[in-house]
């Protein structure tokens, strides 16, 4: 059986370990929609039809 690997001591982990147990965890990230797809979600999947139109008229 092998040895286990040595672990390399990194400034960055300690920095970032000795952050969060002062501060805490960051909260986890929100996504903001993107414009585009909000417009697209917005639209119609379908165009209206003929009938459509027609029976949406002797509505009116």
């Amino acid at each position: 059986m092998s040895k286990p690997k040595k672990k390399v001591f990194s400034v960055t982990k300690a920095v970032k370990q000795n952050a969060r147990d002062r501060v805490g965890t960051p909260p986890p990230e929100q996504v903001l929609p993107d414009d585009k797809q909000k417009a697209a979600a917005r639209t119609t999947k379908h165009k209206t039809t003929l009938a459509d139109l027609l029976t949406k008229s002797d509505r009116d």
